[in-house]
């Protein structure tokens, strides 16, 4: 107990005086916690922490929850192109190209090369949606595609997980027997979770919010995810599926953001544990021995996921789009290291084997935070794209204008409105589709992120008479109105809102003029309805 107790304070000790030292240096404290790992290892002669990996495993079964609570099945059901399309697309093409290598080139046996192809199919979501939920990257097309994929890898890790587990439990039967053992199995427990989990959960959450004891619902969100992992553990399942199910059970409740905001720190410090976890499968003996084989198969990995993944959303996406998603989703993620970890401890990979590939996945995991920041900077050297939409620099002289943001339906509607009016107005919208849709028809519009403070500067918003958002989207709608009013506070901005809920969740912006959609329907209804009672008199 008392190592134990040791262990834990130099981790945190260690992580803290490390992590300050690299914000500095601006790198991402994931490299801060993998460091911590290896000087804990070195420093107290430890081969292994169990302590420290069971702290760890739960942060996984944290952020499988988390990852739960973003998928609802409503959110499933818009994002259903980049999740079960492109989300299916990459890690069934990239499975069986790895496979192929795998099984052909390196001579491994079947089950191996299925196994190592399954996980390096996998993408990090913690260093890239860390990333570009930081930046404010994954409001963009290319933020949009890559987490619609990543949704899809993550909901992929508990099939995968589940199949392995059948993997080493019936060695001996056949691959198909295993595959439909696994899916029914998982439809089991997914539905039993569904079915008698949701009433539970609804009731619990409701009768501790209720209690307005802050607590109370924390007590109630910890024992409704360690329950969940529980009892998916107890029917032979990982911890992981029963968390990422009551996640979604939770994500169709109207609770969903008060538990993210009150789960945040849990699942940041023990997710930071399982980093730490991480550090210590190092081996710096065998690193040093294996260097070139190690950077040469993760430069091989590297360019053939990207590869892969650039080739299949140019499909439907413009050439900077796919390249983006491609290098933001080529490295090899942290499942890798649970997928490795069940198959060595059934007897399926070789000792050997699991610490050179866990050597690739820590290399690749250490080097992504350096050159995903540097993605913008060199797609756009990259892909040579001269398009006049992205030219503002004839705005500089322009003033009161009108900006509207987003040209959709009803932004369009807006455009027709103050063409009217015979007002002087620009359109900026992030959607290259869209921007064409205007030219086409003559009006003006530029292809940019109105939440950037460069595209408002280059907009002229000091001097435009006024700002319009018609976006749909309301995290995208929000970072548009604090951009704008950190850039001018005295902007005269218009926004859009589709409930009274949107509306409370702005109020706090000071935004000039919000326009509830269904309370202006409401008013000409009744509009409509008098005159139509006048002109019958």
């Amino acid at each position: 107990m008392e190592n134990t107790l040791l262990y834990i304070i130099a981790a945190l000790g260690i992580s803290l005086i490390v992590n300050i030292f690299l914000k500095k240096l601006g790198i991402s404290q994931i490299i801060g916690y993998i460091l911590t790992g290896t000087i804990i290892v070195y420093a107290f002669d430890l081969s292994h922490s169990h302590e420290l990996e069971l702290i760890g495993e739960f942060g996984i079964v944290f952020l499988m929850f988390t990852i739960g609570l973003e998928i609802s099945l409503a959110k499933m059901g818009s994002m259903k192109k980049d999740i079960f399309g492109n989300g299916l697309m990459q890690v069934g093409v990239s499975t069986f190209i790895i496979y192929m290598l795998a099984y052909h080139l390196f001579s491994l046996d079947t089950t191996s090369a299925i196994i190592i192809a399954l996980a390096f199919s996998l993408s990090s979501t913690a260093v890239v949606l860390s990333y570009l939920k930081s930046s404010k990257e994954i409001y963009t097309p290319y933020g949009q595609r890559a987490t619609g994929i990543l949704i899809f890898q993550d909901i992929a890790v508990i099939p995968i997980l589940i199949f392995i587990g059948f993997l080493t439990s019936e060695a001996n039967e056949s691959l198909y027997v295993i595959l439909g053992h696994t899916i029914l199995s998982a439809i089991f427990v997914v539905g039993l979770l569904f079915v008698v989990g949701k009433r539970v959960v609804t009731y619990l959450l409701h009768f501790s919010a209720s209690s307005e004891l802050d607590e109370l619902f924390m007590g109630s969100v910890l024992f409704i995810v360690i329950g969940a992992s529980l009892f998916a553990a107890s029917m032979g399942f990982t911890y992981s599926l029963g968390a990422f199910v009551a996640g979604m059970i939770i994500a169709e409740t109207k609770y969903h953001h008060k538990v993210e905001s009150e789960i945040a720190p849990f699942k940041d410090i023990l997710l930071g544990t399982f980093f730490v976890t991480v550090g210590m499968k190092i081996d710096l003996g065998m690193f040093l021995d294996n260097v070139g084989m190690i950077i040469g198969l993760f430069i091989l990995v590297f360019i053939l996921k990207a590869s892969i993944m650039y080739l299949l959303l140019r499909l439907s996406n413009n050439s900077a789009t796919s390249l983006k998603s491609a290098l933001a989703l080529s490295q090899v993620g942290e499942f890798s290291f649970v997928i490795f970890a069940v198959a060595s401890t059934g007897n399926i990979l070789e000792d050997s084997l699991v610490s050179l590939l866990v050597l690739i996945v820590i290399f690749s995991m250490m080097v992504t935070p350096f050159f995903i920041t540097r993605i913008n900077d060199f797609v756009q050297r990259v892909v040579k794209v001269t398009d006049i939409v992205t030219d503002m620099t004839s705005l500089a002289s322009r003033q009161d204008h009108v900006i509207v943001c987003g040209y959709s339906i009803v932004g369009k509607f807006v455009t027709q409105q103050l063409e009217e009016l015979d007002a002087p107005y620009i359109v900026v919208d992030n959607s290259n589709k869209h921007v064409k849709e205007a030219l086409d028809i003559g009006i003006e519009a530029y292809l940019g992120d109105a939440s950037k403070s460069q595209i408002l500067h280059a907009l002229n918003i000091d001097k435009a008479a006024a700002i319009i958002v018609t976006l749909d989207n309301l995290d995208k709608k929000r970072l548009i109105c604090e951009a704008v009013l950190k850039h001018s506070k005295d902007a005269n901005l218009i926004v859009k809102v589709v409930s009274l809920e949107e509306k409370e969740q702005l109020s706090d912006l000071g935004i000039t003029t919000v326009v509830d959609g269904k309370l202006e329907v409401a008013r000409v209804l009744v509009e409509r309805m008098i005159t139509c009672q006048l002109n019958y008199r």
